[in-house]
């Protein structure tokens, strides 16, 4: 392997160790193992377990930017809104959010990991922020009247479901608070009438 390879494939394993296990249930000799490579090689490149984390935030956080600035800006608030909640119903089962995960582990966190989950959490309570005060002006989506709160408590609320539906392992868990999110935020619609699930694609044509 070269060491572009050797880097991407620890911080990939890295990442899905912390969704399963979180940041304190696993060591560099786990990680060896899971790679095939030494601890020593691991060193190398992250001297110290943080440099390993604040890497894998990193890495994790862009490419989550880089998948909500591709969601169409052209559709509805509400069909935005719709395809955000997508992207948690395809995750893995057996895996959570990495910044979920670390936020339980927060006092085991340095101060930089802290401020760097922080900046996750706050990039999508803004980005749903946004999309609710949109909805609010193109009919879609209702709101509180503050939208940065309702930014704060859908993103918590989606945080939760995913935590508990693993926990029972029971995915129907997670589809009812997104049914309940959809519910709450729907502008003029009857939602009992409208299909289960999270599929509001189907409804608004998007």
């Amino acid at each position: 392997m070269n060491s572009a390879t050797t880097r991407d494939q620890l911080l990939d394993h890295a990442q899905c160790l912390i969704r399963r296990r979180g940041y304190n249930g696993f060591s560099y000799r786990d990680l060896a193992e899971h790679v095939g490579v030494k601890t020593a090689s691991i060193h190398y490149y992250f001297p110290a377990k943080d440099d390993l984390l604040i890497a894998v935030i990193d890495q994790y956080t862009a490419k989550v930017h880089g998948v909500l600035t591709g969601i169409d800006s052209t559709m509805t608030a509400r069909a935005r809104l719709n395809r955000y909640i997508e992207l948690f119903e395809s995750a893995p089962p057996d895996q959570i959010c990495l910044c979920g995960m670390l936020a339980a582990d927060v006092a085991s966190l340095s101060e930089r990991a802290r401020q760097s989950v922080q900046a996750f959490f706050r990039i999508h309570e803004n980005w749903l922020a946004d999309v609710i005060t949109a909805g609010v002006q193109d009919g879609t989506l209702s709101s509180s009247g503050d939208a940065a709160a309702d930014g704060r408590w859908l993103f918590a609320a989606i945080q939760g479901a995913i935590v508990t539906s693993r926990l029972f392992q029971d995915p129907q868990r997670l589809r009812d608070v997104f049914r309940a999110i959809q519910c709450q935020l729907s502008a003029g619609s009857d939602c009992h009438s409208s299909p289960s699930g999270s599929r509001l694609s189907q409804q608004t044509g998007q």
